[in-house]
């Protein structure tokens, strides 16, 4: 199989990281595939809810170091590849109106755990870790932890974890709101899909309309939030799928949604 594999099901798409030898570390070519199968998913009107998870007991360690720190670079050059490769997944998952769901499935280290931040709900199992990792190799964060780990867990608590690149475990991550489930090691790809196919069968024009106004709430003010949303609740209130939402609930019967 590929480093990275896309697969869609249904309204599911779920890209598994698929170097297990390397828990899943990422190269250079997985970054490009996985900022591709997002568009992917994003293009693919018949995906509503994107799932990432790692292949065997791990979710993803990070940047594979063998391949990062095999050539020498400038300090121009350096920069350029955290711009120009490594973020292009930030950036995909930045562009992605539709939910995405992490299925963290055992360790998550530096810009692996970023990669699950970036991800609107975490869920993990109970052999999960996960460590800000950086500093112990005398680096700063440099995917996006300094932006999203703040904004779940709040800064006192991010620095902590930022400073110290210590390991928290599942339960603790819970209680930090890191994650929203811990579930056993057996059961986290399926908690993950029956979360997936319930959020995917909600009206999915709503589903995506709810993520922007969410993540768009917290750059601006209550009086802006309340505008637009009015604004959003006027379109969505003339789609096809809100009309079938009202008919289906009067009538008593599961919904069929088109995305329209």
């Amino acid at each position: 199989m590929a480093e990275l594999d896309y697969q869609a099901r249904g309204h599911v798409a779920t890209i598994t990281l698929n170097r297990p030898h390397r828990r899943n570390a990422f190269t250079l070519a997985m970054l490009d595939a996985w900022a591709e199968a997002l568009r992917t998913a994003e293009s693919d009107r018949t995906v509503r809810v994107v799932i990432l998870t790692g292949a065997g007991d791990s979710f993803c360690a990070g940047v594979d170091l063998d391949e990062f720190k095999s050539v020498s670079r400038t300090p121009l050059e350096e920069r350029d590849l955290l711009t120009q490769r490594v973020h292009q997944v930030a950036h995909a998952m930045d562009a992605l109106s539709k939910p995405a769901i992490a299925a963290v499935n055992g360790v998550a280290v530096g810009a692996g755990m970023d990669m699950a931040l970036m991800c609107d709900v975490r869920l993990a199992s109970e052999s999960a870790r996960f460590s800000e990792g950086y500093i112990r190799v005398g680096l700063v964060p440099g995917d996006g932890g300094c932006y999203y780990l703040p904004r779940l867990i709040g800064r006192e608590q991010a620095l902590r974890m930022l400073w110290t690149g210590d390991f928290v475990d599942a339960s603790e991550a819970l209680s930090l709101g890191l994650v929203s489930e811990v579930h056993p090691d057996a059961r986290i790809q399926a908690a993950a899909t029956a979360l997936a196919d319930k959020i995917a069968a909600r009206a999915p024009l709503a589903v995506q309309v709810i993520k922007r106004a969410v993540n768009s709430a917290f750059s601006t003010d209550a009086r802006t939030a309340l505008d637009t949303i009015a604004s959003h609740q006027a379109v969505v209130l003339s789609t096809r799928d809100s009309a079938e939402a009202f008919a289906a609930f009067k009538e008593g019967r599961d919904p069929h949604f088109e995305g329209r």
